[in-house]
């Protein structure tokens, strides 16, 4: 068994007003994007990091910068190559806990559909994923509104 820690957050990019708000593979509705040249999916990203943490092979970076190059903007399939690599250590993830730090969007509407997301890429049930959200009483850039930041803790057998 091990655990390890993720974190991504992106600042939102007011002047983008094509590219949808998404967290945990779910779109957020009359929601600015975050700024990042992938869809800027910071539960994903922050998932991936903590993959990455397991494996010691980092994804996002050059492997994701370059799958940008070439057209795959979907933090989904980052962690599709993290989770490729978790295989081929011979480990299974069990458990991911996310904690998201942000004044908006409100995530409470959104955890059990962005449980199953997360689910249905990671291959775990919606029970093995916990989900909290914070504004940190607004000590951050983040908790003030200026963007998002996710923490995760995963654990791996």
């Amino acid at each position: 068994m091990k655990a390890s820690i993720g974190q991504d957050s992106h600042r939102f990019d007011l002047q983008e007003k094509e590219k949808p708000f998404i967290l945990g593979g779910i779109v957020f509705e009359n929601m600015p994007a975050l700024a990042a040249n992938s869809d800027g999916d910071a539960v994903f990203h922050a998932i991936t990091n903590a993959i990455s943490g397991i494996t010691c092979r980092n994804i996002l970076g050059k492997v994701a910068d370059e799958m940008c190059q070439s057209g795959i903007t979907d933090s989904r399939e980052y962690l599709k190559v993290a989770l490729q690599d978790l295989k081929e250590k011979g480990y299974q993830a069990t458990h991911v806990s996310i904690s998201i730090e942000c004044l908006q969007p409100k995530i409470s509407p959104k955890i059990e559909s962005m449980r199953e997301s997360i689910g249905h890429e990671m291959g775990l049930a919606p029970d093995q994923i916990g989900i909290t959200a914070t504004t940190g009483e607004q000590l951050t850039d983040c908790g003030s509104g200026m963007g998002v930041s996710v923490l995760c803790i995963l654990t791996v057998e």
